[in-house]
């Protein structure tokens, strides 16, 4: 039987979000601290002749008939086979349960957990440093997942630098109907001027935040994609200042259109539940999951 590896891979959310320019490659300089959620995609990894992609699960549908070469799993493994100078193969097999294009980083979790497992099933013993490297080739989000948990980044998102796991109330995710988003975030980017440029201020508080083991409240959080949402993501946009109206501090996740309320104790989860039903989102209980969570692997 062929020997093979399971790989979580985790959706993700901004708990600060800050651009400070654009940098000379035309990149934008990011400042963010990010936080893998107990919300996951799942990444079966076994031996083969070539490397071959399968995606299914509840969510695979509008991936199962892509090409193979615009996923990044796929591509993350044709570029840690390419640094490696091997000439194994694998078998890749994504089960998604991650909503698709919804700001959560699900395609670039996939990626990272791919380079993982193939560094177990091809036995590479890869440092994470050259794990996160050969990430940053793939996009600017799979480096974060390398490391997973709660972590900094910066530059363009693959300098990353882990943080002590965040101290978070439960998280109610709102995730809308499935649909073709195009390049939302390349959007979301361009429609940002330097007057919403920052110096990464609410990313230093927060961090000192998750740093002393304090627990994360909604003042701590801040999203600059949200300066830019009314004519980006309009229905999102609503969704926010109906739930503001209540006093409920709903905030976006990564670039969209997903967004998130922390939920304290005295949150009534059902209503909100509810409430963000009839905005016309799906609602989601989730947790912040650890970085030895996040990491997890077993044979199969």
């Amino acid at each position: 039987m062929s020997r093979g590896v399971r790989v979580l891979a985790p959706a993700k959310l901004n708990w600060t979000l800050e651009v400070l320019r654009i940098r000379p490659d035309g990149y934008h300089e990011l400042r963010s601290v990010l936080q893998t959620l107990d919300l996951c995609d799942v990444v079966t990894l076994t031996d083969a002749p070539g490397i071959t992609i399968d995606v299914g699960g509840p969510l695979g549908e509008t991936l199962a008939d892509a090409p193979a070469e615009r996923n990044l799993a796929y591509r993350a493994a044709l570029a840690l086979r390419e640094r490696v100078g091997g000439r194994r193969g694998a078998r890749i097999v994504l089960e998604k349960h991650i909503p698709v294009a919804a700001g959560l980083g699900g395609g670039s979790s996939d990626a990272a957990a791919v380079l993982r497992g193939l560094d177990l099933l091809w036995e590479l013993q890869q440092p994470q440093i050259n794990l996160i490297e050969i990430a940053g080739e793939v996009g600017s989000d799979p480096p974060f997942f390398v490391a997973g948990g709660t972590a900094a980044v910066r530059a363009r998102g693959d300098v990353v630098e882990p943080l002590p796991d965040a101290v978070a109330p439960e998280i109610l995710l709102a995730t809308p109907p499935p649909g073709d988003r195009g390049d939302k975030t390349a959007r979301m980017f361009d429609a940002l001027s330097p007057d919403d440029f920052s110096e990464g201020d609410a990313t230093f508080g927060l961090r000192e935040a998750v740093e002393a083991g304090r627990a994360l409240s909604d003042g701590e959080l801040m999203n600059v994609f949200e300066r830019v949402l009314t004519k980006q993501q309009p229905d999102t946009a609503l969704a926010l200042d109906a739930l503001a109206a209540q006093g409920q501090a709903a905030h976006l996740a990564g670039a969209g259109p997903s967004f998130f309320l922390l939920l304290d104790r005295r949150a009534d989860a059902a209503a909100l539940s509810a409430r963000v039903r009839d905005l016309g989102f799906e609602p989601r209980r989730v947790r912040a999951l650890g970085r030895a969570a996040a990491l997890r692997t077993e044979d199969v």
